[in-house]
């Protein structure tokens, strides 16, 4: 099976997965190479998952033999790598945030289509088993018409088990851009695009304490909002109200949730790719678990890009985890705090029209 060559540029805490699943599960993506600002990650990773280079970015980005940019770089940085890489002519995978503005990432759309090349990013755990049966319910209308939904994202902050969590405080961090891009991307995937938000933002704690090693004790300003509360209207008229945080230390509320004109869904958690999957109908008999209908229920990070693999491989254009969804969720997170800012609702400048369905028929390592 032909295979696309992947460049990584980032070797931290996330991306064992991405060489494990890159390497050991996905049948048409090889590694090639792997880069880190720090050395001695770059040489860890080679050696653990059997890379044959390490290069700079800037030779990766030169490389006739890369197919694709892996960047897996803190989000402050996603903007300005992947664009180099877009202008060197190389298709980029990102992970979330695809930027950090409306602006930066409606630019390296517009760069992709322009040059002609793939752009993706991250989440791709909408693709996983447990969303897609959801879709699925969806769609054959097992609930009806979607009328609206909630998505709640509520902890008290990374500060405690993350061995880096600063950047959670720093400009492109908080609950919103961090957590955010996991419950908006499975309600746009579930619900279709998105056509005006409304926001109120808060920050409650001027300081955080890291308790985790190895920096315990230190003491990390916020800079940002750490409790958001927004309202989505989709095209379809459903109103979705989303709230995330880091200021709370414990909730009972539910993951997300879709309510229809003929029954309620209730979606597993958007963090991971399957989890129990309950519909409840018309019958009056509450809430049954589902059988998942879909494949790759367990940690199948990277999905997203061997999709975008194969697309680049068969000459088409039509990745899922693609650029102009990961744009359109961008642009509802940028516009619930624009509006929280402004006091007015955010009309979004974005279109998006839901992509396929995952098939239901796959046989693990293939994505199409």
């Amino acid at each position: 099976m032909k295979k696309a060559n992947i460049g990584v540029v980032g070797c931290g805490n996330i991306s064992g997965i991405y060489f494990k699943n890159l390497t050991q599960t996905f049948l048409n993506t090889h590694v090639y190479s792997c880069a880190d600002l720090i050395p001695e990650r770059a040489s860890a990773a080679a050696k653990e998952w059997s890379i044959p280079l390490i290069q700079t970015f800037e030779e990766m980005i030169a490389d006739d033999k890369i197919d694709i940019i892996l960047n897996i770089t803190p989000p402050q940085k996603h903007y300005d790598l992947c664009k180099k890489a877009l202008l060197a002519g190389k298709n980029v995978y990102v992970e979330k945030p695809l930027s950090l503005s409306i602006e930066e990432g409606s630019e390296l759309v517009g760069i992709a289509e322009k040059k002609g090349l793939l752009l993706g990013c991250a989440p791709d755990t909408f693709m996983g088993g447990g969303i897609q049966t959801c879709r699925k319910l969806i769609d054959d209308g097992y609930i009806g018409e979607p009328i609206g939904a909630t998505a709640f994202m509520l902890c008290h902050g990374h500060e405690s088990w993350h061995p880096a969590p600063e950047f959670y405080y720093q400009k492109g961090g908080g609950p919103m851009f961090d957590m955010g891009p996991y419950y908006i991307t499975a309600l746009v995937n579930l619900m279709g695009g998105v056509q005006e938000v409304t926001g109120m933002t808060h920050k409650t704690f001027d300081t955080r304490t890291i308790t985790s090693q190895p920096l315990f004790g230190k003491v990390v300003e916020v800079e940002i909002p750490t409790h958001i509360a927004g309202m989505l209207r989709f095209d379809n008229g459903a109103v979705a109200t989303v709230i995330t945080s880091f200021d709370v230390w414990n909730t009972t509320l539910p993951r997300i949730e879709i309510y229809g004109t003929r029954g309620s869904l209730v979606v597993p958690d958007p963090n991971t790719f399957g989890g129990p999957v309950l519909l409840s109908t018309l019958d009056g008999g509450g809430f049954k678990e589902i059988p998942l209908t879909h494949i790759y229920a367990e940690n199948s990070r990277g999905l997203g890009l061997s999709d975008m693999a194969q697309c680049l491989l068969d000459g088409t254009k039509d990745n899922k985890a693609g650029g102009c969804l990961a744009n359109h969720v961008l642009e509802v997170m940028c516009g619930i705090h624009l509006s929280s800012d402004s006091g007015q609702v955010h009309t979004m400048k974005s279109r998006y029209k839901r992509a396929e369905p995952v098939g239901s028929n796959l046989i693990k390592g293939y994505v199409r």
